[in-house]
């Protein structure tokens, strides 16, 4: 029986004192993963690393050679190896799922650190509390990024481009007092305009007028398709206002 031959890669990366390349540490791990044994050459100096990029006549670091052949660099490896490549323009619900996993988990973590177990309505309450929170977080991080986004289809915005900046604001504020259970006459009501008008607004944008948008929810760098997860998040938001107001009303909720 032929012993199996051994796959071999060869690897050119930065490595000096003051820049390692990220790329060329994911290629050499990836390499690595899929059974490779890699020989890995250091680029140690700016005159080094241009010398190989004039004699291989590329203009980035990382390369990778397979057999002699060049693949190129750490997204040209992916390829070649039959990995995923996510553009830039790709749209995708990534974002939220991780938020929305997160903030489960630690409304969860809350509940049963307060009251000894982990589901009750108060969890429910912060889960949607502390998700609020998060988005109005991510919004606040670059918030012309995201009036700008915002401006695309929310309908009162486009009315007043003052409200583009507040909305944020307004979320984050309603989430901080639903959290504490503080002032309830003043999150409930915030809570539910917020909400009433968001949801009317990716409605007629996505559901009466066909638009295709990206979604502004978790700021203005996302590539989250505005729909049903974004009028969720209103309608969420719309029934969470209408629980907070009956709980200060004295309605229990059972």
């Amino acid at each position: 029986m032929t012993p199996k031959q051994e796959k071999k890669a060869v690897l050119y990366r930065m490595v000096m004192d003051k820049h390692v390349c990220p790329y060329g540490l994911k290629a050499k791990d990836l390499l690595q993963r899929e059974g490779y044994e890699v020989d890995d050459n250091w680029l140690t100096s700016r005159d080094e690393t241009d010398e190989f990029k004039s004699k291989h006549d590329v203009s980035t670091t990382p390369q990778i050679f397979i057999e002699d052949e060049r693949i190129g660099g750490y997204d040209a490896l992916r390829e070649h190896l039959g990995k995923p490549i996510k553009s830039e323009d790709e749209t995708s619900y990534q974002p939220i799922i991780a938020l929305f996993s997160m903030t489960f988990l630690m409304a969860i973590a809350a509940s049963i650190a307060v009251f000894d177990t982990a589901f009750n309505l108060q969890a429910l309450h912060w889960f949607i509390a502390f998700s609020m929170a998060i988005l109005a977080m991510l919004k606040l991080q670059d918030i012309e990024s995201f009036s700008t986004m915002f401006l695309n289809y929310d309908l009162l915005a486009k009315r007043w481009v003052p409200y583009s900046y507040i909305y944020p604001i307004a979320e984050g504020l309603a989430a901080v007092l639903m959290i504490g259970g503080l002032l309830p006459w003043l999150s409930a009501p915030l809570a539910l305009t917020i909400g009433t008008i968001g949801a009317i607004s990716v409605f007629k944008a996505v559901y009466i007028d066909k638009r295709e948008l990206k979604c502004a929810c978790v700021g203005g760098s996302s590539n989250v398709p505005l729909g049903f997860i974004s009028l969720t998040e209103n309608l969420i938001m719309i029934g969470m206002g209408i629980w907070v107001g009956l709980s200060a009303l004295g309605v229990t909720l059972s």
